[in-house]
């Protein structure tokens, strides 16, 4: 156990650096994360030898190159990214638009499983329907939409005719990917109970019929008996418990189908896809993002840890590994770019779309995972799959970049989308960006458009509904929306509708309540949770004679004195944002205390300042009084911490009279820190 937790924090590090590192190269943070592991795994520097750790300290497994206690974390990791990938799934967008998105995917999955096989049979010289072969099959099939959806929003050809037919032949791709890899499991469980026996057509049909039948019949009852479930989970209340639970039940479904011979994946799929289209499906996806964080980035780095680095790099490896990548790309870009052709796109349209479905990712790398944990793929074709998943990722974005600039439309008739246009507004801060954006998806969606999140965290999102496609994406405190010229009006619309609603709202907030009844409160909290909380004002970050006599130059001293502590990330933006919320409304306090505060993307952790100034500066205070005790609190937007308890904290230790005078008269660092320890 203790080289368990040492591995795991070794991980958590190389996967964070090596993911940070290729994202400011403009590489999909995943391929650094299984990068990472390649590094740090047994065939590399985790091999090495060392005092307390002879053989390294990630020593080769007995059978997998890492200990059976780090892949059970890898599997759970397969298990929570499947499941988010089946909550991610548009049932909506695959039932409506099942004809193009059908056909496209399904001639993509097809080519691509016959040549993925085909290359492995003439390349290893065994059948066609050899275990290995259709394993390659399978790992040929699958795409991953999030890179693509990125280039599309980057080019703002999210919502044109090819970024549409992407997407929803996308979400089919999965789907038949899924279903395809029930059937192939079936097989082989029904080849290696018969190993060299020539089997019956009838016999293999049967067992694929029943691995269909299983996937067909558990999704069946997930979709029928969505809401019912869904009112289940919500029994128990608060979101963290129902989302907890939600993941429970992949967990049990995944078991279930590994006990009958099927990928553990297939069931955490489906319980995803189950989900998908109830209420509480956002909430599960936003509840379980930090399980998603700390697991899928562990999974990615075991499987990098599983390529034999001596082996990869191997003449009959790279041989392999090239062609096996050529006969991936060319399945994409045929199997799918085809059926494009015969659906009215011309050929720049059909290569586009061709394009977009080409990178592989997550789903090939955990089905490589289960090929080589079940012994059907050696370290050499698991090598092989590494290199075709690492080069059809590198290779698409300038693939797809340059169809996209060929310029000319890529329907034989123009249709609506060719010309697009983009609307863009600036809110005051990434809540109100995020607020905005919540409430646009959510009216959409009661307006009856299909909805289309990215994944988890990507900012992207796609709605249709009928001949209308809008692409949205928030970047920061920005929203834009891109949609054809024609149906911008409708897009300013709606979110004008947005920010009308929620302005009326905060009105009506605003009337019931009275601000400065709600600072006195503040001013008069308990302060029960402060002992921790105080603990955040060190000796250092204490000034006791301040030189400002304005509310601004005050504020600056001491966001100066929190830089030069090394607390700070950007001083001018922690500045801007502090003065900023001084607008919104004063936080002059009463009785000479101001409480300056605000949340910015200046700080990476809570920072605290104290400042006296004797003589006292006009801060708009409560009481009309000038302010003389100050303390300023900045943490970072968009984190759970202890913000608002600190403040409270505050309030209530300055409540006292006799404890406030003395710290307003303090003479050195050490007697206020002595009357803070003294009021805790």
């Amino acid at each position: 156990m203790s080289v368990l937790v040492l591995q795991l924090g070794i991980v958590l590090f190389a996967v964070r650096l090596g993911g940070a590192l290729v994202k400011r190269l403009g590489i999909p943070p995943v391929l650094g994360e299984l990068l990472s592991g390649v590094a740090v795994g047994p065939y590399a520097l985790g091999g090495i030898a060392f005092p307390g750790f002879p053989h390294g300290i990630f020593p080769l497994g007995e059978g997998l190159a890492v200990s059976s206690e780090l892949y059970a974390f890898a599997t759970v990791a397969s298990i929570i990214l499947l499941f988010s990938s089946g909550l991610e799934t548009d049932l909506g967008l695959f039932l409506r638009y099942s004809i193009a998105g059908g056909v496209i995917g399904m001639g993509g999955v097809i080519f691509s499983f016959v040549l993925g096989a085909f290359s492995g049979a003439v390349l290893l010289d065994i059948p066609l329907f050899d275990p290995r072969c259709l394993f390659l099959g399978i790992l040929s099939t699958a795409t991953s939409v999030g890179i693509t959806a990125r280039i599309l929003s980057d080019q703002k050809k999210m919502d044109s005719p090819e970024g549409v037919t992407i997407l929803a032949a996308a979400v089919f791709d999965d789907v038949l990917g899924i279903i395809a890899l029930a059937v192939v499991l079936g097989i082989i469980a029904l080849l290696s109970g018969n190993p060299g026996d020539a089997l019956p057509v009838s016999a293999v049909l049967g067992i694929a019929g029943k691995a269909f039948g299983i996937w067909l019949g558990f999704t069946a009852l997930g979709l029928i008996f969505s809401k019912q479930l869904a009112r289940f989970l919500k029994l128990f209340r608060h979101s963290f418990d129902f989302s907890i639970l939600a993941l429970g039940i992949a967990l049990i479904l995944a078991g279930f189908f590994e006990k009958q011979g099927l990928a553990m994946i297939i069931g955490a799929y489906i319980a995803g896809l189950s989900l998908s289209k109830t209420d509480i499906a956002t909430v599960i996806q936003e509840r379980i993002h930090g399980l998603y964080a700390f697991f899928v980035p562990v999974f990615f780095a075991v499987m990098g840890m599983m390529v034999n680095v001596r082996e990869f790099f191997s003449t009959g490896v790279l041989v392999f590994g090239v062609i096996y990548t050529a006969a991936a790309i060319c399945a994409k870009v045929i199997g799918c770019g085809g059926p494009a052709l015969l659906l009215g796109f011309n050929r720049r349209g059909a290569l586009r779309i061709g394009a977009g479905m080409v990178p592989r990712g997550e789903v090939a790398l955990i089905i490589a995972g289960i090929g080589l944990a079940s012994g059907i793929l050696d370290t050499k074709l698991f090598s092989a799959v590494i290199l075709m998943t690492l080069v059809t990722t590198l290779a698409a974005p300038p693939l797809l970049n340059s169809a996209l600039r060929v310029k000319g439309n890529g329907t034989r008739k123009p249709v609506k989308g060719e010309d697009t246009a983009t609307a863009r507004w600036e809110f005051p801060s990434d809540e109100v960006a995020d607020l905005v954006m919540n409430f646009l998806l959510r009216d959409l969606r009661a307006e009856g458009f299909y909805v289309q999140m990215m994944n988890v965290s990507s900012g992207i999102s796609h709605a249709r509904k009928d001949d209308i496609a809008l692409s949205i994406n928030e970047t920061g405190n920005v929203l834009s929306v891109e949609t054809a010229g024609e149906d911008l009006p409708f897009v300013k619309t709606a979110v004008y509708e947005v920010i009308l609603s929620l302005n009326e709202s905060l009105a009506r907030l605003g009337e019931s309540s009275d601000p400065k009844k709600l600072k006195r409160e503040l001013a008069g909290m308990e302060g029960r949770a402060r002992d921790g909380a105080l603990s955040l004002i060190t000796e250092d970050a204490i000034i006791t004679a301040l030189a400002g006599n304005t509310k601004e130059e005050i504020i600056a001293e001491l966001v100066d004195l929190l830089d030069r502590n090394g607390k700070l990330i950007d001083r001018n933006i922690v500045l801007e944002d502090v003065l900023q919320r001084e607008k919104t409304m004063s936080t002059g306090m009463e009785h000479g205390i101001a409480l300056p505060h605000a949340k910015t993307g200046g700080v990476s952790d809570i920072a605290v300042a104290v400042g006296i100034k004797k003589d006292g500066v006009d801060f708009d205070a409560l009481d009309g009084e000038k302010s003389r005790l100050f303390v300023l609190t900045v943490s970072p937007k968009k984190t759970s911490g202890p913000h608002v308890q600190f403040l409270s904290a505050v309030a209530a230790l300055l409540q006292d009279g006799e404890t406030r005078e003395a710290m307003i008269n303090a003479v050195s660092r050490d007697e206020v820190m002595f009357l803070l320890r003294k009021g805790r």
